[in-house]
């Protein structure tokens, strides 16, 4: 989950280089500011990457009711960031469930094992992904969770490839991303999102996920609920 951190860039990135459609709207490859790797004030961070993120924060229920989880399933949260989601998932998951942490920034997946640790989950493994591959086993997954996040993928047919190989036939692909509406004025806080919900669907279905449907969220109003499966 991306916040709004003077590490902003950097947060639930994987980066790479263009996708399969329009690729005149591919986000340019831009370097991710280099983090800070003193001490950390955990309090500010959390603050700033979670609650800066509005609705994914206050939604966050309604959220992780929305993805379906099971007691039992492997779920992987790409692009993990501070942990938010990947908490709650180890919550609904349960003792026999794993959920993979992946992140291509060191410091968030150290950042998520120390609270991992502090609440006392044993169910949650972090992932350094690289940057065009979320480094996970074939097959090895019920559910994929990509939220804020994909618009920053440049490389992302190869990401996607890699997420089609890591879900198991018949798992779950969900993205929650910014909605742009053609010919929409973009804010300021979206102008970093050159795509909209349709590309998306057009370019995870060239993948071969098949689209399972929108799905509205109580509290999700400037991003859209995509849920795809893997046939």
């Amino acid at each position: 989950m991306q916040g709004v951190y003077i590490v902003f860039a950097a947060i639930c990135v994987l980066a790479g280089c263009s996708g399969p459609t329009d690729q005149s709207t591919a986000p340019a490859s831009s370097p991710a500011p280099a983090l800070d790797t003193g001490e950390v004030n955990l309090d500010v961070w959390l603050e700033r990457l979670e609650v800066g993120s509005r609705e994914l924060y206050s939604a966050r229920e309604a959220v992780v009711a929305a993805v379906r989880i099971s007691e039992g399933d492997v779920v992987a949260d790409i692009g993990a960031g501070t942990g938010l989601y990947t908490l709650l998932f180890a919550d609904a998951v349960g003792s026999t469930g794993l959920v993979f942490a992946e992140d291509i920034e060191p410091l968030f997946l150290d950042l998520i094992n120390r609270r991992v640790d502090d609440l006392g989950f044993d169910n949650v493994t972090s992932v350094l992904g690289r940057n065009n591959h979320i480094s996970l086993p074939k097959e090895s997954v019920d559910i994929v969770f990509i939220a804020d996040t994909y618009h920053y993928f440049n490389d992302r047919e190869e990401i996607m490839r890699s997420v089609y190989a890591a879900l198991k036939p018949g798992g779950a692909l969900i993205i929650i991303d910014y909605n742009i509406a053609p010919g929409e004025q973009r804010p300021e806080h979206k102008s970093h999102v050159l795509f909209g919900k349709a590309g998306v669907i057009s370019e995870v279905e060239f993948i071969g996920f098949e689209i399972a449907g929108e799905i509205s969220v109580e509290g999700l109003d400037d991003n859209y609920f995509l849920r795809f499966l893997k046939p």
